[in-house]
Order: structure tokens, then sequence, then C-alpha cells
């Protein structure tokens, strides 16, 4: 009987614990290791996820996402922008049509000396 007794007192410690696992933590959990901290990511997305105004703004991200290639600016479409010319140019933008370069190197390399 007394066997009989922890079984079940054993069964229902089980039950319990399962329970308490199945429910959602209120608060998450961050870890400290090394001075360094690690939040569950898991637990703060979910979190992230209850938003009842989720849905519009993902749609509104996902329309964002959609611009029409005529509105796009230049830079996102590869087309030189005059602030990208100014750059690769240098002080000969407007100028020249060739652009800034460094002056050579005079001198010889001193890996050639050793001959």
């Amino acid at each position: 009987m007394k066997h009989l007794s922890s079984l079940a007192a054993g069964v229902l410690l089980m039950t319990g614990l399962s329970l308490t696992q199945a429910e959602q933590p209120l608060g998450c959990v961050e870890v400290t290791v090394g001075g360094y901290k690690a939040p569950d990511y898991n637990c703060l997305s979910q979190q992230m996820g209850n938003n009842p105004e989720g849905a519009a703004a993902a749609q509104k991200n996902q329309q964002a996402m959609n611009v029409p290639i005529n509105k796009r600016p230049p830079h996102q479409l590869g087309l030189a922008t005059p602030a990208a010319t100014s750059t690769r140019m240098g002080n000969t933008f407007g100028t020249s049509v060739k652009p800034q370069r460094p002056a050579p190197a005079t001198g010889t390399s001193p890996l050639l000396n050793g001959r």
C-alpha cells in the first residue's frame, strides 16, 4: 500500500510539472555568461508576435518592399548619380574626362634591390 501511494504521488508530481511547463512564461529569461548577456530570442519573438496590429504592419512593410521600378532611386537600379560620379572622378569632375589618379610612385622596389 505504501508503494502504491508513493507511485500515485510521483504521477501527480510529474503531471504537475508538465502542466507548469506548458504555460507561457510571463517574462523572458536573460542569461549572463562571462559578462555577456544572452536574451531568449524565442521568447522575445513570441512576445512581439502577439501584437494585434502586427498583420497590418507586415502588410505595410510588404508594400514598401514592392516599390515599382520607375519609382526606385537611381542607386538601387545601378545608375550613376552625381555624388557617385564626383567621388569616382575626384577633383577632375566637370573639367576632364579622365578620372583623378594618384601620381605614379617613383623609385625602385625594395624587392628588386637584391639582384
